[in-house]
């Protein structure tokens, strides 16, 4: 399941580390979706 919702995130979702976006200057919305593609990129690999 979290295999699938990785590969949507990828494509549906922005890469912040693409646009050199500094996590110290990001906004909440930024990073809330650094932690949703984070959260399920790690359930992915674990399997």
């Amino acid at each position: 399941m979290y295999t699938i919702l990785a590969k949507i995130n990828k494509l549906i979702l922005p890469s912040f580390t693409k646009q050199q976006l500094d996590l110290a200057k990001a906004k909440k919305w930024q990073m809330a979706i650094i932690g949703w593609r984070y959260y399920v990129t790690t359930r992915a690999l674990g399997k």
